[in-house]
């Protein structure tokens, strides 16, 4: 136990206080964010759409993800990742409030495309901000904080939320409003006219520990080609993992007969599990294995996860699955967004992150479209066998890409 709470300390300990605090804002914002996981439970359950239909609704925040996520990424390396990310958390608290509001499927389609442009826009800012605000050798380190920050928020919200669904659907959506607002006052007071690490090294002149990651790479991500074979095989795994916030809580409540109470504390379970582990699975990757094998490592089990629920949905299967997949996401996803910071230039991390982003937009679309089609169709556990051979396809494919980048 000791040597177990050295390495979380020793992790912990070289982090910025604005690492801390990027991590706090987003565990407010986060903690908040309860809607997302109950929104095919939502519109099946309360207005009566048929999977398809929440499919299609569902795929709009992917769509909104693209345009928020290349937006934002354009943005921010042009006024800076402060202003992004502020007006991003302001924004999108009149779009919460509104939300329950618009219940034909064309409506709420619009209202979810809104939401997740202005929400998203907020996801490559803070991504940037994350690399100028930590020092080179510790930014998977800072990105697993921030992520840590993401899952005890989500542990706490899908918790809270399958609590609050239960009495009022209305309530679950002001309660996301009220958090955007506190996260937006939080970073405001913080962040407002900090200097980040660039800025300081550009004022004295030496800056304790510095280090580059890479080279001096100014052009397009949307021009590298090894990038972008890289960002295609991110989005099959993306596709794959977002069943979590789509077709997965529909197969817990019509398969697995759980109530959104249940639900919730599936996926809270999962978000404390990830806050509690991943800074420990972290330090372990970065000290036995390469980044390239970490991402093949993490992408390839959480094709375990989708296959234990293909012959079984006992609510012991469904734990044991979704703890497969956390551990995949902890393997695999800081160091993804490591490989794209490493990747990118001086001046263009935006856009870099921008794509990185895109990976999860573009899973948002496909991933409820499809697999609503393929559940109800074809049945789950089909689904769950085609979804195992994507991540092994994804899997092959960033160990490829990976190698041929960074070695």
């Amino acid at each position: 136990m000791k040597k177990i709470y050295k390495i979380y300390v020793d992790s912990y300990s070289g982090l910025s206080s604005a690492s801390w605090m990027l991590a706090i804002v987003m565990l407010i914002n986060r903690a908040g964010s309860m809607v997302f996981p109950f929104l095919g439970v939502y519109m099946t359950k309360k207005l009566l759409f048929t999977e398809e239909q929440t499919g299609y609704v569902l795929a709009c925040y992917g769509v909104g993800s693209i345009i928020g996520s290349t937006l934002g990424g354009w943005i921010t390396d042009k006024i800076g990742n402060y202003k992004v990310q502020y007006l991003s958390l302001l924004g999108s608290i009149p779009v919460f409030i509104l939300l329950p509001h618009f219940t034909t499927v064309t409506s709420l389609a619009l209202m979810i495309l809104l939401q997740s442009t202005v929400s998203e826009m907020f996801r490559p800012a803070n991504s940037v901000a994350i690399t100028m605000y930590a020092k080179p050798q510790n930014i998977t380190r800072a990105f697993s904080l921030n992520r840590m920050a993401v899952n005890l928020g989500f542990s706490i919200g899908p918790a809270m939320g399958g609590l609050l669904a239960a009495i009022s659907y209305s309530l679950l959506f002001n309660i996301n409003a009220a958090a955007a607002f506190i996260a937006a006052i939080v970073f405001i007071n913080f962040f407002r006219g900090r200097k980040t690490n660039k800025e300081k090294y550009n004022e004295e002149g030496i800056l304790e520990d510095r280090t580059e990651l890479v080279g001096d790479n100014n052009k397009s991500p949307y021009k590298d080609k090894m990038f972008i074979i890289y960002s295609v095989f991110c989005t099959l795994y993306s596709i794959a993992f977002l069943q979590l916030f789509s077709t997965m809580p529909l197969y817990y409540e019509k398969v697995g007969g759980l109530n959104e109470s249940q639900i919730g504390l599936v996926l809270g379970y999962s978000g404390l599990l990830i806050f509690l582990t991943e800074m420990l699975l972290v330090h372990l990757a970065e000290k036995y294995l390469t980044i390239r094998k970490t991402i093949y490592y993490g992408v390839l089990i959480s094709a375990l996860s989708f296959l234990l629920l293909a012959f079984d949905h006992s609510i012991f299967t469904i734990y044991l699955s979704i703890s497969v997949l956390c551990v995949s996401e902890m393997l695999a996803m800081p160091f993804t967004s490591t490989v794209t910071a490493m990747r990118a230039g001086a001046n263009n991390k935006g856009a870099y992150m921008g794509v990185n982003g895109l990976t999860f937009a573009v899973g948002f679309i496909v991933s409820p479209i499809l697999s609503t089609k393929i559940a109800s169709h074809l049945g789950y556990e089909t689904l769950w066998v085609s979804t195992a051979i994507l991540i092994v396809i994804a899997s092959i494919g960033l160990n490829y890409s990976v190698k041929k980048m960074i070695g």
